[in-house]
């Protein structure tokens, strides 16, 4: 397919381009890096959509089909969004993650999926949204502690210079939950409306893993709200809240998918 080895090729360059201007420009990463990675994005949508064309039935929600969309949506929103130059340093990870994804879903993927109504459909694309938001979420995150961590330990470099000053990389990530937490209450209210016999499709547990991922979100944002809670408090609820929601839906599609080569609902 002509969409793979160009729309990787294109990630990498526009993470090359991110990493080369991170110790040359104090003011942070230039816009160079935007053409290939939108290039990049409108390929790996693409080749989406030309697999969902070729293949009958619904669109494919298998396991490295979801890794991909989401790694897809992770690099289409930091891209997006960056409008603040130093804000572009979260594509030194999205955009490779969207290649290695992209690579894995090339490799290993294209099941047929079973016909899926516009409700579960609906159901299925807020699901990879909220899960593209909080996994933006969660590199922020890790950003902030590098950076605590670095000022802590007085270790000023090229890379603690390009991130966005702590307040303000704070104040993005707890935006960024914010979204991502109402995306996240969509999709389980969808789910609970759409989604019919959950025990007889073995998703009980995926249901359990993310409400409690929803209360770990919920909770910190309240504790922000009423406590102002920051820094490592925040980080660790925040990755804790995150590992909940990956072992909710790609944990278990994992399991159910790739070791009991079972199709389940979204």
């Amino acid at each position: 397919m002509g969409f793979i080895a160009p729309s990787i090729l294109l990630y990498l360059l526009a993470t090359f381009l991110l990493v080369r201007t991170v110790g040359t420009d104090v003011a942070g990463p230039g816009r160079t890096w935007r053409w290939p990675a939108l290039a990049a994005i409108a390929l790996h949508a693409g080749y989406h959509l030309w697999i969902a064309w070729q293949t009958p039935g619904g669109p494919d929600m298998h396991f490295f089909s979801a890794l991909s969309l989401v790694a897809l949506g992770m690099a289409a929103v930091t891209t997006v969004f960056a409008t603040r130059s130093r804000m572009a340093t979260v594509g030194v990870v999205a955009f490779p993650l969207a290649a290695l994804m992209l690579a894995a879903y090339h490799a290993y993927g294209h099941r047929p999926s079973p016909p899926l109504d516009w409700r579960l459909q609906l159901h299925a694309w807020l699901a990879l949204l909220a899960y593209a938001t909080l996994g933006i979420a969660a590199v922020l995150a890790i950003m902030l502690w590098v950076q605590e961590r670095a000022l802590r330990r007085r270790a000023f470099n090229a890379w603690l210079r390009a991130l966005p000053p702590l307040t303000e990389l704070e104040t993005l990530l707890f935006r960024t939950i914010t979204v991502g937490f109402v995306l996240l209450t969509a999709v389980l209210l969808t789910g609970t409306v759409f989604v019919e016999n959950l025990f007889a499709q073995h998703l009980i547990h995926k249901t359990v893993l993310s409400v409690l991922s929803w209360l770990a979100f919920g909770g910190l944002l309240l504790g922000r709200w009423r406590r102002g809670w920051r820094g490592a408090t925040a980080v660790g609820w925040t990755l804790t809240a995150m590992a909940l929601l990956v072992l909710a839906f790609f944990g278990s599609k994992a399991v159910l998918e790739l070791i009991l080569h079972r199709t389940v609902g979204s």
